[in-house]
């Protein structure tokens, strides 16, 4: 068996081409970026059979369906997915023959479904052994069990968390555990996914490891199990809630990265006058150095793939400001990864074309860390926000400052005044500036940018306060 891992970008997840003889592969969780597989796998001379999906993804559109049209692989999934489109119902006992043994390719390798309920209540688990009837040498568990940790099992709300964590208990300890130590284990989640309960950085680890050193595979009683389950997890993203029925009554096959239509500087406008949105993923210097008024301001880094279902109502129609050919392919291939499929164009020309038609442009004042701490301590300064996640927060924060996450700006109401100069800060600058682009559409017009964020105000040593439990 040879694994070829792929990252999926800003997501922090991982797909895996299988290869299981000279020619035949499988493909386990893939995203909906499928050139990159079939890219890899005609590179090593494979096609690519199967498709294997571990559970109903919450974080990304699932390209099962897209390399099924492409390839006629078939699709195996979890009986109580409830998909409604073509593929094999999966049930906990089935052994599925991989590779052709009467040829020797593949070494006669069979795939074996295990029932590993918690992240989400339909989750599955593959191990592959040899056919002959040795124990298993691989294992892809999804989010059963990833590096150090485990996947959330509060993505489908609060009434489901405490159940699903007391299944996800008995799956590692009773299943998972029961595998032999030198088990090797191709999470789906891992390190920077909103999935996850703390784990490690790294991606693939072995049954022996998490046995010794996964604080969720040692808790001993269900109680403990979800005291450590549900501490330390961030907020994740909107768009979360649209990807499971997404998912599950299948997603729309594109046939490829779409090509997106050029519009002319006065289409845009026009676009716009009539209630369009435009998405400039730019990076945020600058945009905050000059874009059009009531545009989105994403970068591209940040990653797009998660700011956007954060902070674009999912399903808004979109026109792209994007500096050229291969970021646009980009934006492209990390909005339709999570589903922001009704893009209308992108502004042919950018964003000069748009000021030698003579329209209309707007920048982002900014305010160093100086000026605001003299006028912090006048009494006359701006409200300060900060826009960064609880942890960053109760790691220290300027005195005074309001704290609302990046994500939570969007809706409901804000405890901000309309009448005074808002300074939004995060940690590096991309958060605040996104932030200050979707207050800007509520319809607060006096923001600014604090230069440097919290790690200027810092750094030239004015005041801190620290939340409860952090060093002073």
């Amino acid at each position: 068996m040879n694994v070829v891992p792929f990252v999926h970008e800003g997501l922090g997840n991982s797909s895996y081409l299988v290869g299981l003889s000279d020619v035949d592969a499988l493909l386990v969780d893939p995203d909906r970026s499928v050139g990159r597989y079939l890219s890899a796998a005609e590179g090593r001379g494979w096609r690519v059979v199967a498709i294997f999906e571990t559970h109903l993804h919450a974080d990304f559109v699932s390209g099962a369906r897209e390399l099924a049209a492409r390839t006629g692989a078939v699709i195996g999934a979890s009986a109580q997915a409830g998909l409604a489109f073509e593929h094999r119902r999966l049930v906990e006992g089935d052994r599925i023959p991989l590779g052709d043994p009467s040829t020797g390719a593949g070494r006669g390798l069979a795939l074996g479904v295990l029932a590993t309920p918690g992240h989400t209540p339909e989750h599955i688990s593959f191990t592959v052994a040899e056919a002959g009837g040795k124990g298993p040498a691989a294992l892809f568990s999804g989010g059963a069990l990833i590096v150090g940790g485990a996947a959330r099992t509060d993505l489908l709300g609060p009434d489901l968390a405490e159940p699903l964590a007391r299944q996800l208990f008995h799956t590692i300890r009773e299943k998972l555990l029961a595998l032999p130590d030198a088990v090797d284990v191709y999470p789906t989640h891992g390190a920077g996914s909103f999935c996850v309960a703390p784990a490690s950085t790294e991606r693939t680890t072995t049954i022996g490891r998490e046995r010794q050193g996964n604080p969720l595979a040692q808790a001993r009683t269900e109680d403990e199990f979800l005291a450590r389950a549900r501490s330390g997890l961030p907020s994740y993203p909107t768009y979360y809630r649209e990807m499971r029925p997404l998912n599950q009554r299948g997603p729309r096959v594109l046939g490829g990265i779409p090509t997106l239509a050029p519009l002319a500087p006065a289409a845009v406008r026009d676009w716009m006058a009539k209630g369009g949105s435009v998405l400039d993923v730019r990076p945020a210097p600058a945009f905050a150095d000059s874009h059009i008024t009531g545009a989105y301001g994403i970068a591209l880094s940040m990653p797009l793939n998660t700011w956007a279902g954060w902070l674009v109502p999912f399903g808004t129609p979109l026109v792209l400001v994007v500096e050229g050919p291969a970021e646009r392919e980009e934006a492209v291939r990390q909005l339709i990864r999570i589903g922001y499929d009704d893009l209308r164009g992108y502004l042919e020309g950018g964003l000069a074309a748009w000021a030698q038609a003579g329209l209309p442009l707007e920048g982002i004042k900014s305010i160093g860390v100086a000026e605001l701490r003299e006028h912090l301590a006048a009494g006359l300064g701006p409200v300060v926000l900060d826009v960064r996640d609880d942890a960053e927060w109760e790691a220290g924060h300027i005195p005074g400052a309001v704290h609302i996450e990046s994500g939570a700006l969007p809706a409901g109401e804000l405890p901000l005044p309309q009448d005074r100069t808002i300074a939004v800060h995060c940690q590096h600058g991309p958060r605040a500036t996104a932030g200050i682009s979707v207050l800007a559409r509520r319809g607060y017009r006096d923001l600014a940018l604090v230069e440097g964020s919290f790690p200027a105000w810092e750094a030239a040593g004015y005041a801190v306060e620290r939340g409860p439990g952090q060093p002073q």
